[in-house]
């Protein structure tokens, strides 16, 4: 590949935000024309008066941006961009297909979807089978007597998990 195709191909990044500013960088970004990425659960609150549904970002303090390198620095100026999270001391690429899997995930609001930072032993990779979300690989953690489906975002030191029934579930055969 020249200097020139890797300058103008475009990868996943993530950078960090401001406090409680992930849906302020995101319109910006959006508004710059840069390719941007915010992952958002509804979620029921409840007042003294009334109930409401309301978006949360689904990992506070990230923002995913779809950039070339000639927008990086871009990116780091917009407004509430505080740096982008790295690896090695490279900004960390994400690969999109785990972007769609949180893409497929954020759509769905019958499951309960969390984020954690808890750092996950490597575990029996399955596949879902049934439901909306059919054909989805991850590895499967028990706790608390419940399944959960995990996809690991390894670059983010963080793993996304959705409860979901063990019979929806199949063994991915390891290969060798």
């Amino acid at each position: 590949m020249t200097a020139k195709s890797t300058e103008n191909q475009k990868q996943w990044h993530v950078v960090y935000t401001r406090s409680r500013a992930e849906k302020k960088v995101n319109d910006e970004l959006f508004r710059q024309n840069i390719e941007c990425y915010l992952p958002l659960q509804k979620k029921l609150r409840q007042w003294k008066d009334r109930k409401k549904w309301v978006e949360f970002p689904l990992m506070s303090g990230y923002c995913f941006v779809n950039i070339t390198r000639r927008e990086y620095d871009f990116v780091l100026q917009t407004d509430n961009v505080v740096c982008y999270v790295t690896f090695e001391g490279k900004a960390a690429v994400i690969p999109e297909y785990q972007i769609e899997a949180l893409r497929k995930m954020t759509k769905q609001y019958d499951f309960e979807v969390n984020v954690t930072t808890e750092n996950f032993e490597p575990g029996q990779i399955v596949e879902i089978i049934v439901g909306p979300m059919i054909g989805l690989r991850g590895e499967l953690v028990k706790a608390r007597g419940k399944n959960k489906f995990i996809i690991r975002l390894d670059q983010l030191k963080s793993a996304v998990v959705i409860e979901i029934p063990a019979e929806h579930l199949t063994a991915v055969p390891v290969e060798m």
